[in-house]
């Protein structure tokens, strides 16, 4: 089998086979007599990843136990050959982390996914639903992001067999058992000892579709023509996201036996050999079976000891290193709609899996249990204010000393406790990558928690009722403790929610019903009485007077500066001297009192009474009053309650990063002036092109031009971007233009830095980045209510012959022909070819040298016509293929998906059958998968024209993003 050299070595898979020598191994060998053809028939699913020119180099390389096919699992001890032959199905289909005993090292961890498609991980040839020629769901990894149909994952998973292989006389047919293993989790506990360090291994996985620059070459993954191409076209770790091409001087073999450095977050990550996963004692096992005879004493006793002990199939061995800060990430899945799922997968994608918890599951003690020697850990909660208080509850029942510090990443409205610790109200679409850096970067501050002690008043002689209770759904606070209007409010809507679910699933009708019992009950004043029947001690100091004096409805007491959403109640009392600023770590509980009046104020800068700054209160109610415990509503019965200082909970406040860094590299000192253009960006570009950098500057409009200083935060630019906008105000009564539109009150920064896309930056943490972070030189914001639709009559000024310009070039065109036919909603794509025939005269050279003469002339090539009709949009319907591609190399990008009557340029192509302007559209970054007002897209439009060609290739385009919108947002 070997005789014939040189060979050349194809390998298919970089991770997998857990058995030895050549079983391990998955090659392909083409000997130098057989033709490149040969070949090519597995260079679209195998990767060339050397020659040898003897069969003796062959042998050794094959029976290395340091192959390629065991660089996911070499540098850790092999699974029993039990766990291996699984009889149920679906327990290869896990969703979930399994952390019992019987868990497998490498197990993949499968989400839904709507990704669609041909590019099933397992291969073309070997892909189970493509023989079957059925649509049929798909499952996502959520550490290693492979996408495989449901009954492939079988597949993908089994273990080849060299016997097989010899059977079958061919021995690339043992391909189509992968045995393709996830990043590993743990090790086994073994013989060695469990504190010598173990280096972790690279995971490589092939991918199609790359976004980045290839580590070696710097060049990038996209093909120009790679439309119907299924072939590999990277490799990259799921440990490091280190991405090389697909061959062999980009990616060579010496790479798999190299320690991975875990990538940018390595001080965050727990490295796989911290987790050991440990097996009951054998010797125990049989000693038991051995001693039937025992008394019933020695088996209660031996009992109590087991059960003392715990037993554990999974314990944490840190090795100390002074730069590690390993992170417990707690998500909770039902905070803020679907976010809490999506940012569970990330987070298993960028962190080992088994440092990220879904709180679901659970809960958060078991996680927090088993990491709690940990040296420098730190929690980041993902959720709500709630989700926050369960996590500092729990360390304080475990008495994890010293605590570690805990980051929030808010999910959902509200979210006080996060605004206050700079995190903001909630997750918009700021890369995890960024605040996971901001989690090892954040300074750790205190935040006070306090005690509520709840007594039954039975000097009221109020008699019980079902609807109240005596004690609290919460006997300890991080935010507030309110009673009386918003209380009630947020009581009501808690009582209606339960009574019926289903009419409460839409956070805009959740809102409305917000409103809606606010103003019934302020109508109603349900608690105008308040006063009456409370009675107020803080320090000593009885209050209970100067509260009926002012009549207050609303008694709350703030331990944060943030209340009801970001307000701020108890504001900046600087030229009051009875008051100190609001601090959540002095030991000092701040009481504020409201009426009807302040809170109407509240939502629009306005505070309410402040009352007092305390350490302690007692507070006394004679009739039963609607409270709330950090948004936990109830109706308590008469009480005396008692507030007191409990601990410090350690969190994590983001903060600014240092002015100097983004010029180490230049080592230079910030400049003390910066001149900065300022352009903005319409929400349907963001949306469009978010992904797409270069694309998305180009579509941005010019705004005009600021000078600030070198270490000026955004919240001044922002002054700067405002005072730029009264400027141009005077010019209201000329002509409008799209840099003179005014800006909406909703805009926002956008961030340009990161290496593959643009992500807003809220308001509320604006002043935590300094302008040199985002910007050198131009400054990008987001506009939402900007309308991008350039028209002849409203082009800027700057552009004197614009109009004449594009008339000429229309009308040498014919458009003014076409547009009558176009427009008609009765006309089909079978009217427009005799019209076209005569515009067709004209020759495509002589159209192509007059566009080229009027764009050099100053033309611009996105103006619109009266009829709202592109240049573009006439090169397609007179078939102009020269036209339209001068159009799209020198045009704008944002005339792709511009709607003319409903329709886009590859809807109007499509209709025509123009099948390659088609193709040049498609790879201009036309999207098929947008609609007209028909609800049609580009390949229904062909269909209809019944070109089945055409309608299969854009079918198979809009596939491919599909999927490439799914694999952007999760992006190696």
């Amino acid at each position: 089998m070997f005789s014939v050299s040189p060979y050349c070595i194809m390998h298919y898979l970089y991770s997998g086979s857990q058995h030895r020598r050549l079983s391990q191994l998955h090659w392909i060998i083409f000997q130098n007599n057989q033709t490149t053809a040969a070949q090519g028939q597995y260079t679209g699913w195998a990767m060339c990843v050397g020659t040898v020119t003897s069969s003796r180099q062959l042998l050794s390389l094959c029976v290395s136990r340091k192959a390629i096919s065991k660089s996911g699992l070499h540098q850790l001890p092999c699974q029993p050959s039990t766990s291996l032959n699984r009889s149920d199905p679906e327990a290869d289909v896990r969703s979930t982390l399994d952390w019992t005993e019987s868990a497998v090292c490498g197990d993949h961890i499968w989400f839904e996914t709507s990704v669609s498609g041909d590019y099933c991980y397992v291969g073309e040839q070997h892909c189970i639903a493509r023989a079957l020629q059925k649509s049929i769901s798909r499952r996502k990894c959520a550490a290693c992001k492979i996408v495989a149909h449901t009954i492939c994952i079988e597949q993908l998973e089994k273990v080849s067999s060299l016997a097989h292989a010899i059977k079958s006389s061919l021995l690339f047919l043992s391909l189509f058992q992968i045995n393709f293993r996830c990043k590993p989790s743990f090790r086994e506990s073994g013989s060695r000892n469990i504190r010598e360090p173990i280096g972790v291994r690279h995971h490589w996985v092939h991918r199609r579709r790359q976004e980045g620059k290839c580590k070696q070459c710097g060049k990038g993954f996209q093909q120009k023509f790679a439309f119907h191409s299924k072939e590999i076209v990277a490799i990259s770790c799921s440990w490091c996201q280190q991405a090389y091409h697909n061959k062999v001087s980009c990616f060579m073999l010496q790479q798999i036996e190299e320690a991975c450095p875990i990538g940018a977050h390595a001080a965050l990550i727990v490295p796989p050999t911290w987790i050991i996963r440990v097996r009951r004692h054998q010797s125990s096992m049989k000693s038991s079976k051995k001693k039937k005879r025992t008394s019933f004493k020695r088996k209660s006793s031996k009992k109590g000891a087991e059960d003392g002990r715990q037993w554990r199939p999974f314990l944490i061995r840190p090795i100390p290193a002074p730069l590690m800060k390993p992170l417990l990430v707690f998500v909770n899945p039902k905070s803020g709609g679907n976010q809490g799922n999506k940012i569970l997968q990330s987070f298993m994608w960028y962190l080992n899996p088994r440092q990220v918890f879904d709180l679901s599951q659970g809960g958060p003690k078991e996680g927090l249990e088993l990491y709690r020697k940990v040296h420098n850990l730190r929690i980041m909660a993902c959720g709500g204010d709630g989700t926050v208080g369960w996590i500092l509850s729990c360390l304080d029942e475990l008495a994890i000393n010293p605590q570690p510090p805990v980051a929030v990443l808010p999910l959902g409205t509200g979210n006080d406790l996060a605004r206050t610790l700079n995190w903001g109200g909630g997750y918009t679409d700021e890369p995890l990558s960024k605040i996971l850096s901001h989690v090892e970067d954040g300074t750790v501050v205190q935040l006070d928690r306090w005690n509520l002690q709840v007594d039954p008043n039975h000097s009221a002689g109020v008699e019980p009722d079902e609807q109240q209770t005596d004690k609290l759904l919460l006997d300890v606070f991080n935010n507030y403790f309110s009673l009386g209007f918003d209380a009630h409010v947020t009581l009501e809507f808690h009582e209606s929610r339960e009574a019926n679910p289903e009419k409460f699933n839409s956070r805009f009708r959740n809102k409305m019903f917000y409103a809606g019992t606010a103003f019934s009950d302020f109508l109603m004043g349900s608690s105008k009485d308040l006063s009456k029947h409370i009675k107020l001690v803080c320090d000593g100091t009885d209050l209970t007077s100067k509260v009926q004096d002012l009549k207050l409805q609303c008694l709350v007491f703030l331990n944060i500066p943030r209340y009801c959403a970001g307000t701020t109640p108890w504001g900046t009392p600087g030229e009051h001297h009875d008051f100190e600023p609001q601090r959540h770590d002095d030991g000092f509980i701040e009481v504020i009192g409201f009426t009807m009046t302040s809170l109407a104020t509240l939502q629009v800068g306005g505070h309410g009474e402040r009352l007092n700054q305390c350490r302690e209160v007692t507070l006394t109610t004679t009739k039963p009053l609607p409270v709330q415990v950090d948004g936990e509503p109830c109706r308590l019965a008469p009480s005396v309650i008692h507030i007191s200082l409990r601990n410090q909970a350690n969190m994590v406040q983001k903060t600014k990063r240092p002015t100097s860094l983004p010029h180490l590299n230049d080592q230079q000192p910030v400049p003390e002036r910066l001149r900065i253009r300022v352009s903005r960006i319409s929400m349907a570009d963001y949306e469009a092109l978010h992904y797409d950098k270069d694309k998305l500057r180009q579509a941005s409009i010019p705004l005009g031009l600021i000078v600030v200083s070198g270490d000026s935060d955004l919240e001044t630019c922002r002054e700067h971007i405002q005072r730029l906008q009264s400027v141009r105000g005077e010019e209201a009564a000329k002509p409008k233009s799209l840099s003179s539109q005014r800006l909406s009150p909703k805009w926002c920064f956008l961030d340009s830095t990161t290496a593959d896309r643009f992500y807003r930056i809220d308001r509320a943490q604006e002043h935590l980045n300094y302008v040199s972070e985002i910007s050198q030189e131009e400054i990008f914001i987001l506009d939402p209510e900007l309308v991008v639709m350039m028209t002849i009559g409203t082009s800027p000024s700057a552009m004197p012959d614009l109009v004449n310009s594009a008339s000429s070039l229309v009308n040498t065109l014919h458009v003014h022909f076409l547009a009558g036919c176009i427009h008609r909603s009765n006309t089909t794509a079978a009217d427009f070819k005799p019209r076209l025939r005569s515009v067709r005269m004209h020759t495509s050279q002589e159209r192509g040298h007059k566009l080229q003469e009027l764009h050099q002339q100053g033309a611009d090539l996105t103006a619109l016509d009266f009829s709202g009709c592109s240049l573009l949009h006439h090169a397609v319907a007179t078939g102009s293929k020269e036209m339209v591609r001068y159009l799209l190399d020198n045009g704008n990008c944002r005339l792709l998906d511009l709607h003319e009557g409903g329709e886009t340029v590859l809807h109007l192509a499509a209709s025509l059958c123009h099948r390659t302007i088609c193709h040049y559209l498609v790879e201009a970054g036309a999207s098929l998968m947008k609609t007209d007002l028909q609800g049609e897209t580009p390949k229904n439009r062909a269909e209809k024209a019944q070109d089945s060609e055409l309608a299969a290739y854009l079918e198979n385009r809009q596939h491919y993003q599909m999927i490439q919108r799914e694999d952007q947002e999760t992006a190696v």
